[in-house]
């Protein structure tokens, strides 16, 4: 039988974003039945699905909780998630970068802070840029930059919602060198880009006026970025590795493992590469 998968987006996209249609294409290729699926939508049966793929699930962050409740029901119905759903809700909240130093990863200085005690780390970087961003976050949602102890950054302070936040030193080489993100297929190295943000802004974002372009990683990149996927425990289906190269070391910013864009129509041949390994992660037809 025809295992059937869930592509599992958002209602903004209900009938997958335009990038994702290749990959459906391809997923058939390989045998599958992919269907594109509104993970927000109750009428569902996600258990008549051999397996669930996230793809433009880019709301999640702004409904966490129910996110989180969902991921449990999929569980409960038995239907394997990619990828996997523990591997999600662990990298879920950015709180996962401080695991990862544990564990040896070269990150990007950061603290956690809440609540007040939010103004009491800012108020210990006095004098530094800092980027405050929260920990379960996406595209540069309530992320804001400034210097420590400026009148500027406390009223941008103000404005902040009461959330976990992370707070790190800015790091100019992204508005320089620019930030990298590596793609990773079952662990595989496929294509790497280079993000650069807009004249005078520090978010690599497209719709902020990010630009990213394919470019070739050093060994020292490659492996920097090999290590902090391997540091997650276990092999995602796909990745994305985000850093940023300071003074020649690659320093991790984002494990992405969620719902990364994957950068597929800039490198093609990683699409039918991402389709064989899902098709290939899926367990026998459930009877």
């Amino acid at each position: 039988m025809t295992k059937r998968l869930a592509l599992a987006t958002s209602a903004e996209h209900a009938e997958l974003h335009e990038h994702d249609l290749p990959l459906a294409d391809a997923l058939r290729a390989t045998g599958l039945d992919p269907v594109a699926e509104v993970w927000t939508d109750p009428s569902v049966d996600w258990s008549a699905y051999d397996g669930i793929l996230l793809r433009s699930v880019w709301d999640y962050h702004q409904r966490y909780d129910e996110f989180t409740e969902w991921l449990a029901l999929v569980d409960k119905a038995g239907v394997p998630v990619l990828n996997d759903s523990g591997l999600v809700r662990w990298n879920g909240d950015k709180r996962y970068l401080l695991e990862l130093r544990e564990r040896g990863v070269a990150i990007v200085p950061s603290q956690i802070a809440a609540g007040a005690c939010l103004r009491e780390v800012v108020g210990g970087l006095a004098g530094q840029e800092v980027v405050i961003k929260p920990t379960v976050s996406a595209s540069a949602t309530h992320t804001i930059r400034g210097v420590a102890g400026s009148a500027e950054l406390d009223r941008a302070m103000d404005e902040l919602p009461e959330l976990v936040y992370l707070v790190q030193p800015f790091q100019p080489e992204i508005a320089t060198a620019g930030e990298w993100s590596l793609i990773f297929v079952d662990g595989e190295f496929t294509h790497a880009v280079v993000k650069r943000p807009a004249e005078g802004d520090y978010r690599v974002q497209e719709e902020y006026g990010g630009l990213a372009t394919l470019a070739e990683p050093t060994s020292e990149v490659l492996e920097s970025a090999h290590a902090a996927l391997q540091a997650a425990g276990r092999t995602p289906v796909y990745a994305r590795v985000d850093g940023v190269v300071v003074n020649g070391r690659f320093l991790l910013m984002e494990l992405e493992l969620i719902e990364p864009y994957l950068f597929l129509p800039e490198h093609p041949e990683a699409t039918e590469k991402l389709a064989a390994a899902v098709a290939g992660r899926l367990q026998p037809t459930r009877r």
